[in-house]
């Protein structure tokens, strides 16, 4: 309305002007061309101006037809994600009420398990818990057996197994105190080998292997000479005469006769050889006793002890000792017969079978 109004004025300016023009030119003919110029101008700042209105009119409703569109598509788009939200919210919410339902369903479930047990618990004798613990020391008797052959751990579980059953007091579990006897005896009557005492003795021997002399060059004892006497009788004066010859140079010149097989002198590199070979052999009798075989045991001593009298020096006091010890040594048996198994755990399962596992039967009925 406004542009239209303007355009108006400017019309009316511009016939007004027109107007005053030609009445000017009828009465002074001499400024008409200033006048007329004056008009084409004022016409055309007019027209500009009306073409300029024209154009920002045309530029707005663009502007405003873009923002519209815009804003129509930005309302589609939030109303679109408020309608996915309101969907997902309504998904999550059926998801999270079945999930909390199956909960509490199993979580009742539970509850009436317990009780059941707790139920069961009750109706038992207390003491049968006993029966639990001794089938407990039982088995770690068996492990301390048969995998650690610990005999004095294992004989020591199984008499507290026993007391355990003693202290029931039930005459249905005689038969099971005789067997839990048994092992117990058999346990007893097993050989203990100290094999941490034996160990650290060969490791002591091992340490002093380096400060035993060797033996020198071995010669054999020579052969003792019988004096020959000279006779009395002057028929036998040749061999009187050769044995005074001979008696008479034995002073300058001396033979002596050795039968056997002298020992040489060992090189100062196969001293070093040689020890450390004794050593491995006194580690050879230490995996021995780890493992438990006596074959190998005996076997190292054995050759440790005639290296030892073949090479080290027989008139030292260390090297005595150190003989001594090994003959002591080998004189050990690391050998142990350990039984296959205990008697009373088969015994002690039936028994625990039948008192203490009912409860598990219960309480699987109760989640059923």
């Amino acid at each position: 309305m406004t542009d239209n109004n303007s355009t108006n004025a400017a019309v009316t300016q511009t016939s007004q002007a027109s107007h005053s023009a030609a009445s000017n030119k009828k009465t002074k003919k001499p400024g008409s061309k200033r006048a007329t110029a004056a008009i084409i101008l004022a016409l055309l700042v007019a027209g500009s101006v009306v073409a300029y209105e024209q154009y920002q009119y045309t530029q707005n409703q663009k502007t405003i037809g873009k923002l519209s569109a815009q804003v129509t598509q930005l309302q589609n788009n939030i109303n679109q994600q408020l309608q996915d939200n309101k969907q997902q919210f309504q998904k999550d919410s059926q998801h999270l009420i079945h999930k909390v339902g199956t909960n509490s369903e199993q979580q009742q479930k539970s509850i009436k398990s317990l009780q059941l047990a707790l139920a069961d618990i009750k109706g038992r004798s207390p003491n049968d818990w006993l029966l639990a613990e001794a089938d407990y020391l039982t088995k770690m008797a068996g492990r301390k057996l048969f995998l650690e052959h610990d005999i004095e751990s294992a004989t020591q579980l199984m008499q507290s197994a026993d007391q355990r059953i003693a202290a029931l007091n039930d005459p249905s579990l005689v038969s099971l105190r005789k067997s839990m006897a048994e092992d117990i005896t058999q346990l007893k009557s097993l050989p203990i080998i100290d094999r941490d005492g034996l160990i650290i003795n060969l490791i002591s021997l091992q340490t002093e292997i380096d400060k035993l002399p060797l033996a020198n060059s071995l010669l054999p004892k020579e052969e003792k000479k019988q004096d020959i006497a000279v006779s009395e009788d002057i028929n036998d004066w040749q061999d009187n005469l050769l044995t005074s010859v001979k008696d008479f140079t034995g002073h300058f010149i001396t033979f002596r006769t050795r039968d056997g097989n002298a020992t040489p002198l060992l090189s100062p590199e196969q001293h070093f050889y040689f020890k450390e070979n004794m050593k491995a052999k006194l580690e050879g009798a230490i995996k021995g006793v780890n493992v438990e075989n006596n074959d190998i045991y005996q076997a190292s001593l054995q050759a440790a002890l005639d290296w030892s009298n073949k090479y080290f020096n027989q008139h030292s006091l260390k090297v005595q000792k150190f003989e001594q010890a090994l003959r002591q040594l080998k004189e050990k048996n690391i050998t142990v017969n350990y039984p296959v198994k205990l008697k009373s755990q088969k015994p002690l399962t039936d028994v625990i079978s039948d008192r203490l596992r009912r409860s598990v039967t219960v309480v699987g009925k109760g989640d059923k």
